[in-house]
């Protein structure tokens, strides 16, 4: 029987954007028996560069979530390395939830002995820093760099590639020369169209944060995984209605 995986993208989507956001997952990392669908979160476009925006992502990517489990999906993947609404639809949800920071993080871990956080600017250092924190994983941290160009949600990085690769390639062997990185983790899933250039030229390897998660839910789909209620235990009571305003309706 196959199964439903609900990628959850932290902003609203527009038609130019949609091809770029679902380039992320290639029909050779898609299997037949998983059917993935890409969604846009709330009304209100955001590129995340505040704990005030931050936390308007976080709703928005929560009541995104609720409906996706409503709508009979068997996994939810959270399409943003900040994790937004991680832990509350982990603890709302019966279903899997998946984020791409924590399934980057753990499995640069696995693959060396320190990583580095190879990122688009400095106004998002506070979203690795908190989750990195949370995860336990500072002491497996090398550093966090930034080229310090600002994200487009549009356009991604198309465009940009001249300029923006070579950027990120200089950046990623500072962190390997000089600050002992021996995997790179891109800092946003908008950044995977810089992912096989920078595996190719790189010396560590370069991990895809958006296909890492998405493959975590695989897994997880397949070894019949749930996140454990001890550690995210359910509401006492539901309270839906409070997220209704981040889509313009209720919860189906």
């Amino acid at each position: 029987m196959s199964k439903k995986v609900k990628m959850i993208f932290p902003v609203p989507m527009s038609d130019a954007t949609r091809p770029m956001v679902e380039a992320q997952l290639p029909a050779g990392f898609r299997r037949p028996d998983i059917e993935v669908e890409f969604v846009g979160a709330g009304r209100v476009m955001t590129l995340a560069d505040s704990y005030y925006d931050m936390a308007i992502m976080e709703m928005a990517v929560i009541e995104a979530g609720m409906r996706a489990e409503a709508e009979g999906f068997d996994a939810v993947c959270i399409n943003t390395v900040s994790d937004s609404g991680l832990a509350a639809l982990r603890a709302r949800l019966s279903i899997p939830v998946l984020g791409p920071g924590q399934s980057a993080f753990h499995v640069a871990a696995m693959l060396g002995h320190k990583f580095s956080v190879l990122t688009m600017w400095k106004r998002w250092f506070p979203l690795y820093r908190k989750t990195i924190n949370e995860y336990g994983l500072g002491s497996r941290l090398a550093s966090i760099r930034a080229i310090d160009v600002r994200p487009d949600t549009e356009a991604l990085l198309s465009g940009k590639e001249e300029v923006v690769f070579a950027k990120l390639e200089a950046e990623a062997l500072r962190a390997i020369d000089e600050d002992g990185a021996d995997v790179i983790v891109l800092g946003s899933t908008t950044m995977h169209q810089s992912h096989a250039y920078l595996a190719e030229c790189l010396p560590v390897p370069v991990l895809n944060p958006g296909v890492v998660a998405y493959k975590m839910c695989e897994l997880f789909l397949d070894l019949g995984l749930v996140q454990s209620r001890l550690a995210y235990p359910a509401p006492e009571t539901f309270k839906d209605e409070a997220f209704s305003t981040f889509s313009g309706g209720g919860i189906a």
